[in-house]
């Protein structure tokens, strides 16, 4: 299947802290890769995958933003035209979870009110390092009304989960397990582009 004007097509924005595993969860999801070296993002980067739920064609403009700006200063340019926003943390770092709220602020000073939203919890595979529990992590997502999801991009758990279980959300599917296994997903190649902070 190739992309067409007819598709579907959502932009979505992946915010966080540095160092909580945005671009290793991208990079999972479009490549099926892995790579322990990964640096976090610099400048502004996206990619654009084309994927197929519940037989309708989607392509998903995923943006990954550094998470090395000041929360108090991040451009708009990150929220400008998003309908979905996947807020990460890591659940080793407790400050990484403490500054969701700090980035949700952001998103409320930035974008619109009808974005749909997913927390991800990232590393979920450091099982002895952890130090934010599910049930607390779920509770605030609860309280917020968005999905909560355990993700690991070095073991592939719930990555590939957690952006269908937000696209069919964006296409106002019923609201799907978070195994989704009942959905097919079909992939193309990925095309990436790279933002300097100069062209937000």
């Amino acid at each position: 299947m190739t992309a067409t004007e007819n598709d579907q097509h959502f932009k979505i924005l992946l915010i966080g802290d540095s160092d909580v595993g945005k671009t290793s969860l991208i990079t999972r999801f479009t490549n099926d890769t892995f790579n322990e070296s990964l640096k976090p993002a610099i400048d502004v980067e996206f990619t654009t995958k084309l994927i197929v739920i519940d037989e309708e064609p989607l392509r998903l403009q995923i943006w990954d933003s550094s998470g090395q700006e000041q929360h108090h200063i991040v451009s708009s340019a990150y929220c400008q035209d998003v309908q979905g926003i996947i807020m990460v943390f890591d659940v080793t770092k407790a400050e990484s979870f403490e500054n969701t709220k700090l980035w949700l602020q952001v998103i409320e000073q930035h974008s619109g009110e009808n974005e749909k939203k997913l927390l991800i919890g990232n590393k979920c595979d450091l099982t002895y390092d952890r130090v934010v529990g599910h049930e607390t992590a779920k509770k605030f997502a609860d309280s917020l009304s968005m999905p909560y999801l355990e993700t690991s991009a070095k073991r592939s758990i719930n990555v590939e989960q957690a952006f269908t279980i937000l696209a069919a959300e964006l296409m106002s599917i019923p609201k799907i397990e978070a195994s989704c296994m009942s959905y097919q997903l079909t992939t193309e190649p990925t095309a990436s582009t790279t933002l300097t902070k100069s062209e937000w």
